[in-house]
Parts: structure tokens; sequence; C-alpha cells
């Protein structure tokens, strides 16, 4: 049975149980204190970071790849497109993700508060510029639940807690979030923790 090391309040480790709880597959959650983590972890990742996902003698880390694995390991539902063209721009969409909105996640769980107020600006701009897409769509490629989809939950998910204060040119992405959040997968992965975030 994979296993999955997975902090409480993660919002990296919330993605790779978001996927789980999508394929409907057995698999073990082991919650593990972000402030007071085992020895072990850093053992398994070199990084000393969470979610690490361990199946047999495979150890993998770092969010995208292990969502990644899985979706092959478990083709049903399928969550990376098929098509090879879709399938490099959803990873591009990902990694475009991690660079503009992801990376400001550490500084918005620990910084000073001008560098907060940095973050929160630049989360703000980004999502408000990828609002107008969800006039069009339902999904971030289409009509199609997908990987991208699963990767921006938790931090949609997350804004109140980080402060991020949304106007409304940004009421578009708004609803696309409460379509993801009321998915049965999305509720069953949230942790007590996490369920608290959002007001």
């Amino acid at each position: 049975m994979m296993q999955l090391y997975s902090g409480t309040t993660c919002p990296f480790s919330h993605r790779c149980r978001f996927v789980l709880y999508e394929k409907g597959m057995d698999f073990q959650v082991i919650d593990v204190d972000m402030f007071n983590k085992p020895e072990d972890i850093a053992v398994m990742n070199p990084y000393n970071r969470l979610p690490v996902l361990v199946e047999r003698e495979l150890i993998l880390y770092e969010s995208n790849i292990i969502n990644e694995y899985i979706d092959e390991r478990f083709p049903h539902p399928q969550l990376m497109p098929a098509d090879p063209f879709w399938r490099a721009r959803a990873r591009l969409m990902l990694f475009n993700m991690e660079a503009e909105l992801f990376s400001q996640i550490e500084v918005l769980e620990s910084a000073k508060d001008k560098q907060m107020d940095r973050a929160r600006a630049q989360v703000n701009d980004r999502l408000t510029e990828l609002a107008p897409v969800f006039t069009r769509t339902k999904f971030m490629l289409g009509d199609e639940f997908s990987m991208l989809d699963v990767a921006i939950a938790p931090l949609l998910w997350r804004l109140d807690h980080y402060g991020v204060k949304l106007g409304k040119a940004a009421a578009p992405l708004m609803k696309y979030a409460e379509r993801i959040f009321s998915r049965p997968a999305f509720i069953e992965a949230l942790t007590p923790s996490e369920k608290v975030m959002r007001k």
C-alpha cells in the first residue's frame, strides 16, 4: 500500500491527498507535524520537506512528481492530458504556477510584514490575471478536471488564511474555486486543521 507522509497544513501535501482521493484507491496518509518532523523525513527526502510518497522500494518527493507518478500508476480517472502536446502545455503551466504562485508560500507562512505584503500582492496579481480564463472554461484546461486544478486548489483554499483579498475582477476565479471545493475528493482530502483555514 502507498504511504503518503503528509503535513497536516502543508499545501503541497494537500495536492497529493487530493489526487489520491480522486483516484479512489487504497493508501495510507501518515500525518506529520510540520513543526516537529520525525528524523526519517530527512532520511527519505534530503530537503527535509513534505510530502513524501513511499511505495515498496520507491521513495518520491516534490508534489508534482508524486502526483504524476500516481496518475501514471493508476490511470483512472486520468488527470494529465493523454495528448503529448497538451501534456507538455500542462507541465509548463504547472512550472509557471510553482514559479509565480507557490514560490510565495514560504514567505506567506513565515516572513516579516513587508515581505508578506509583497508576496500577497504577487499572488493577488497572478490570480487576477488568471481569472478571465474561467469566463470561458469550466476548468484550467477546458471542460475536463485535470492536474492543474489539483495543483492550484490548495492555494485557493488558503487565500483567507494568507490574508490575500481578491477584488471583483477575480469573481470568475472564485466561482471556479467553489466548483473545485465541492468535489467529494477535495472535501475528503482536507485535514481538520485545513478545514478551519477558510471562513
